[in-house]
């Protein structure tokens, strides 16, 4: 099918609660915004308090489910904080429907040889050390859903690694694996793992590591959430273990 063109049901996501990390700007925000208008509570996770009230207030002044605000800095975060994070979902929804694992970080484009070490342990914990983490002190809450998806951000260096993408290709190379091992390890029938990549889309990241590009010529993130709705959604309960292109 062509993901592009997928057109979901205005209630798709009702009664749902999904967690989106990296939700204050980009593919985040959209995500948040438009599973919320599909019915979705979302609880919106990032770095910056004031870029996640600006967003929790869009999602009210729409008339969609009331969001809630999980603050995280993932690349220092320690256990004790996840075990917070767990128990404060568990505790105001009692169960987890979804996660979008679309947090990320570019880090440097240089050859590996000039790497510098410490940027290549933040893109490995942002990157890769989070959505495992989270995926796994999660499990019981997603256990607890009818039919929970898992969707994680990947990225066309991810499928194939890519001179001067150094950490970053590498974290997305090691998340498609992570994927279809999560996938291929699932006990649980209501629980499914996938990955999206975006492609070249209208964000901030995408502005940096390509700072001769043209943002307009490219796709706006509210233009490729027919793909991230369709993940999210009870339409893909058959699909596991997969990793889709959110253009195609």
């Amino acid at each position: 099918m062509k993901y592009s063109e997928y057109q979901p049901r205005t209630d798709l996501l009702k009664d749902k609660i999904i967690l989106i990390t990296g939700a204050g700007e980009g593919i985040g925000r959209a995500a948040a915004i438009s599973y919320a208008l599909h019915g979705a509570t979302v609880v919106l996770h990032g770095r910056t308090l004031n870029k996640l009230e600006v967003i929790y207030d869009e999602i009210e002044s729409l008339g969609a489910p009331q969001p809630a605000i999980l603050p995280l800095q993932l690349s220092t975060a320690s256990s004790r904080e996840y075990e917070h994070l767990v128990d404060t979902l568990e505790h105001q929804f009692g169960r987890l429907d979804g996660i979008l694992h679309n947090a990320g970080i570019l880090g440097d484009r240089v050859a590996l040889a000039d790497y510098p070490v410490d940027v290549w342990d933040e893109v490995m914990a942002v990157n890769l050390r989070a959505p495992f983490i989270l995926t796994q002190t999660l499990l019981p809450l997603l256990q607890k859903s009818q039919s929970a998806s898992v969707v994680f951000a990947s990225s066309g260096v991810g499928r194939e690694a890519r001179a001067m993408w150094g950490a970053y290709s590498i974290s997305k190379v090691a998340v498609e694996a992570m994927n279809k091992i999560f996938a291929s390890e699932n006990s649980f029938a209501n629980i499914r793992y996938n990955c999206i990549n975006p492609g070249a889309t209208r964000t901030a990241m995408r502005a940096k590591a390509f700072p001769q590009e043209d943002p307009l010529s490219l796709p706006t993130p509210e233009s490729l959430m027919p793909a991230y709705l369709y993940l999210m959604g009870e339409d893909s309960i058959g699909m596991n273990g997969q990793s889709i292109n959110a253009q195609d």
